[in-house]
């Protein structure tokens, strides 16, 4: 028989425990660049980032975004047509896809009507009546509205002629200018003249001609009509921005405020919270036996109700609330039992929360710390949105030939196939159709960048992810490292190292860009996978069958989790990351093993930590949203005239900017505290597993932390005179 392994009693399937360092005393100093490899594929998707952005600044021209174009291809506003901002349409009943075969064919890129640049839109009816053809054209049009090529003064064309080239146009409603275009008013819509029946080119009916400009411009009217409520909007905020300003300055003194006192108030608050869990499931035990109490007097049985969709229905029967009534009642003794036995890792609990809002007060550098990552995801989101603004408008413009007055049957062929020159195009060149336009319909999609730029966007879509993963997972990389600084300090502050969140910043940036990188890469994929899903349910949604539906439920829930598990595996890595130096998946692998090693202490402090920070939240933005309604409201007034909420249009717009502004400023603040928790958390296991309070190997954790875990160091042995 063969001798039995000799097996390590402190070995478990989760690894050996952290052995003694007498070398270790925090953050290791000597370390060497981390993931080279990721480091160079990062390396090289940023300089290939930036490379797409420089193509798509010399391709692309924003201004096909920002200002609307002629009909001959010149963008209102700038250049000839400065002063001339808005686009005016000719005949907009020809913008009505559902009644337009060329405008369908053609994707809707442009409505195959004259468009020119006016300085202002037209507010009031107009039109070409039948007794006006006999008159001059200078007599009839509004020269501002025609074409600028043509001069109603000395023309030699008659009223029919400029109108069937449409060169001026022969009728048009009251409009509103709606993002440069201008686009029919509805509300004036219910005056149109009777006269418009008896127009040539229009419907017999007027009903059929208000029912037509509805349906071809309706959605982007009531899409783009918030213009003036947001001058209005733009206004309050003019008025209450110092007010704004100051209900977010609030809001930041009370998260700091919070965050330094939970070392006097943790577990004060800690117990409250849990004491009102307790009692809101003894107050909902006790209304459920109520509920259940009533309906058995009154005889009401599921049984007679059967199965109904309406859910109403069966909260009025005894069964429910006897349900709810036991599903309450193992709730709540599943929390009383947590309680008595787990009381002790509760109070480990508040004590690591005490202890890092002591770090926190010793590094008030680390608070202002997420206006560097805010500052990045931001200069982040504006290259993308830059580079994916200019790859849409890069390509030359594209003019083809439409037959403006498609009713002529000679006119029938020109279907916008054949391509032209505005600057070089008459319509002499097509006698038989004198209706024939050169105008603008879409951009240049041919060419090796033009036919790239589907694949140039996803390029774009995919880095921009990869580099805000990796400016989150710098931030939280650099206040680990400064973090473990104060835990690994023996004599706390004195032990603390000189600027310890610098340090850590650029030891991060030194040696890691590379571990940093694959853990965002990682989470990126997963993300992307995340967005294919979301994509593919939104393009099939009404095409799919229930068993598709269930299946892709079941793969987005499962990404889900596989997303929110990698947050917080690579939350641990880079907390090993700043202490140790190792590469990615040795820290990863070390920090998991080392929380699977103390599952239930992990367990606890995490929803300890999630109660009294979301109670934190709600304190603070709720607070300053309450505080920002009796104010802005008017209930709470100013001396003298400093401020007057009967000025403001929507008084609750600079209240929700107030709320959403201080959820931000809270999160923001609280992210640095749950940083700090998870960091000295993992240091503290570490600590146990390597120390044991002896001379040699003394604990750093708190006395308190020592008190609770009936642990202490040992002192040192005074001399004995001889």
């Amino acid at each position: 028989m063969g001798k039995k392994k000799e097996t390590n009693p402190d070995t478990s399937e989760y690894g050996d425990p952290a052995q003694f360092d007498p070398t270790f005393n925090g953050p290791i100093k000597k370390r060497g660049c981390t993931d080279i490899i990721c480091c160079v594929l990062f390396m090289a998707v940023v300089v290939g980032y930036m490379g797409v952005g420089a193509l798509a600044w010399l391709y692309g021209d924003p201004r096909h975004v920002l200002y609307p174009r002629n009909s001959t291809g010149w963008f209102c506003g700038i250049g000839p047509n400065e002063g001339k901002s808005n686009l005016f349409y000719y005949n907009i009943l020809k913008c009505a896809t559902s009644v337009n075969v060329i405008a369908t064919a053609l994707n809707g890129f442009q409505c195959p009507t004259t468009q020119v640049c006016v300085e202002k839109c037209p507010t009031n009816f107009g039109f070409v009546g039948l007794l006006e053809y006999t008159q001059k054209p200078a007599d009839v049009f509004n020269q501002s509205l025609c074409v600028p090529s043509l001069d109603l003064a000395n023309t030699t064309m008659s009223v029919q002629q400029i109108v069937d080239k449409e060169l001026c146009p022969f009728f048009y409603t009251p409009t509103i200018s709606v993002l440069g275009r201008c686009l029919p008013d509805f509300k004036t819509l219910e005056n149109i003249p009777p006269a418009f029946s008896n127009i040539p080119g229009l419907p017999s009916s007027v009903n059929d001609t208000v029912n037509i400009i509805k349906n071809g411009t309706g959605d982007i009217v009531n899409g783009f009509n918030a213009r003036e409520i947001g001058l209005r909007i733009f206004e309050d905020f003019a008025l209450s921005w110092p007010w704004i300003l100051l209900g977010l300055v609030i809001a930041m003194v009370v998260s700091m405020l919070f965050l330094l006192l939970l070392r006097f108030t943790a577990p004060v608050m800690v117990w409250v919270l849990i004491i009102g869990v307790l009692g809101a499931g003894a107050y909902g035990i006790w209304h459920c036996y109520w509920e259940y109490d009533n309906y058995k007097k009154a005889s009401a049985s599921i049984s007679d109700v059967g199965f109904t969709t309406n859910f109403n229905v069966y909260l009025q029967t005894q069964e429910t609330w006897l349900a709810f009534l036991i599903i309450i009642s193992v709730a709540e003794a599943i929390i009383l039992l947590t309680l008595i036995f787990l009381r002790n890792r509760i109070l480990i609990a508040i004590a690591l929360i005490q202890e890092s809002s002591k770090a926190v007060g010793h590094m008030m550098s680390s608070l202002l710390y997420p206006l560097v990552t805010f500052v990045l995801l931001l200069v982040c989101v504006a290259y993308w949105g830059a580079t994916a603004v200019y790859l849409a408008t890069s390509g030359n413009p594209i003019y083809r030939v439409v037959a403006l007055n498609s009713t002529m049957s000679d006119c029938k062929s020109l279907n916008g196939t054949e391509d032209c020159e505005p600057q070089n195009f008459t319509s002499s060149m097509y006698p038989d159709c004198p209706s024939a336009s050169c105008i603008f319909i879409k951009y240049n999609d041919e060419g090796l960048f033009q036919r790239n730029l589907f694949n140039l966007q996803i390029y774009n879509a995919v880095a921009f992810l990869w580099c805000v993963n990796f400016v989150i997972a710098l931030g939280q990389c650099t206040l680990a490292g400064a973090f473990a600084s104060y835990y690994w300090a023996f004599s706390k502050p004195h032990d603390i190292p000189m600027f310890p969140l610098s340090a850590s910043f650029l030891r991060a940036l030194r040696y890691h860009v590379g571990s940093l990188a694959f853990g965002a890469l990682i989470l990126t994929l997963v993300q992307i996978v995340r967005i294919l899903l979301e994509y593919i349910d939104h393009k099939t949604r009404s095409a799919q069958n229930p068993v598709a539906r269930f299946i892709l439920c079941c793969l987005k829930c499962c990404f889900w989790c596989l997303e929110k598990f990698i947050k917080f595996l690579n939350r641990n890595a880079y907390i090993m990351i700043a202490i140790y130096g190792k590469h990615f998946c040795a820290s990863a692998k070390n920090a998991f093993m080392l929380l699977m090693r103390n599952i239930i202490r992990v367990v606890v402090l995490d929803k300890v930590t999630d109660l009294l920070l979301f109670f934190g939240k709600l304190l603070v933005v709720g607070g300053v949203a309450v505080l920002s309604f009796f104010f802005f409201s008017g209930r709470i007034l100013l001396p003298g005239d400093t401020f007057r909420s009967e000025t403001l249009n929507y008084y609750w717009m600079p209240i929700i900017t107030v709320v959403f502004g201080s959820y931000l400023i809270a999160h923001g603040f609280f992210s640095v505290y749950n940083m700090c928790v998870d960091t000295l958390f993992l240091c503290f296991l570490e600590d146990l597993e390597r120390n044991d309070g002896s001379l040699q190997k003394p604990y750093f954790m708190s006395k308190n932390l020592m008190k609770i875990l009936s642990k202490s160091n040992k002192a040192p042995k005074k001399g004995k005179k001889e």
